[in-house]
């Protein structure tokens, strides 16, 4: 039953015998040349993942699904993207280095790549507050006591 949902490569050579890619390993393999891409923060990831990387296992394959049928690989992405980046050259560098490293490692044509885009995220800021004063209306008390 498992045999089903493999993707069967064709090879040059059928007498050495066929080659079965799990669709796990494409979605890795897509996963990590997409969050590899400039200006991707991070891959979106379920509640699942959350819980799986809290415990230490990274799950490389999140925020990509993958359908093949008919001989046809289509991939949708879903990522979030850094402030300030040009959202289409972003999208177009996702799906030209999917499409490459999927042809790259498993000779598979990609028919489709849809990229969406889930949030930005935004630039991590320090504080200006001081958390002693919040309000910035008390004075030194050195100044006070001459």
């Amino acid at each position: 039953m498992a045999e089903d949902t493999n993707i069967v490569l064709d090879a040059d050579e059928p007498a050495l015998g066929k080659i079965e890619v799990a669709p796990q390993v494409l979605e890795i393999i897509a996963g990590i040349a997409a969050s590899s891409v400039d200006g991707v923060a991070r891959m979106r990831g379920s509640f699942a993942n959350s819980v799986n990387e809290l415990f230490g296992r990274k799950e490389r394959g999140k925020g990509v699904k993958l359908t093949f049928d008919a001989n046809t690989l289509k991939a949708d992405v879903y990522v979030y993207l850094n402030y300030g980046v040009a959202v289409p050259q972003v999208a177009l560098a996702i799906q030209e280095e999917v499409k490459q490293q999927l042809l790259v490692m498993t000779d598979l044509e990609t028919a489709e790549v849809n990229v969406h885009i889930e949030g930005v995220i935004p630039e991590k800021t320090t504080s200006a507050i001081d958390p002693n004063n919040l309000f910035g209306d008390q004075e030194d008390d050195a100044g006070d006591a001459k």
